[in-house]
């Protein structure tokens, strides 16, 4: 079974297709709010799924980090629009301190493929 890496950096992928398997990087997004890097990191999640040949109706499961949950309320109302409601996730969230303070959330996803 091959393997195929896409954005391919030093340190890592931003996606690995494994058979029918495509898991993300995590994510993050940009933007001052929970609300827009939400919105952001959840756009490039659609960017990198469909590059694999993937879609967030195909995601198996989410692995979500915010950096206070005082903000999950946020991310939960952009992500709840986001999601396709016939075919929701596997999911965990938990707050976790990030790798630069100015980033509020982080997701991990591991999606089938088309």
């Amino acid at each position: 079974m091959t393997i195929e890496r896409l954005e391919k950096g030093s340190r890592m992928s931003q996606a690995v297709v494994h058979g029918n398997t495509v898991y993300l990087a995590g994510q993050v997004g940009e933007g001052p709010d929970m609300e827009s890097q939400t919105r952001s990191m959840l756009a490039e999640v659609d960017r990198l799924l469909a590059s694999a040949g993937s879609s967030k109706s195909d995601i198996l499961s989410a692995q979500i980090w915010v950096a206070d949950m005082a903000d999950v309320g946020a991310m939960n109302t952009v992500w709840d629009a986001w999601i396709d409601p016939q075919n929701p996730p596997a999911r965990a969230c938990v707050e976790s301190k990030l790798v630069l303070p100015e980033f509020l959330v982080e997701v991990m996803i591991v999606a089938a493929k088309k």
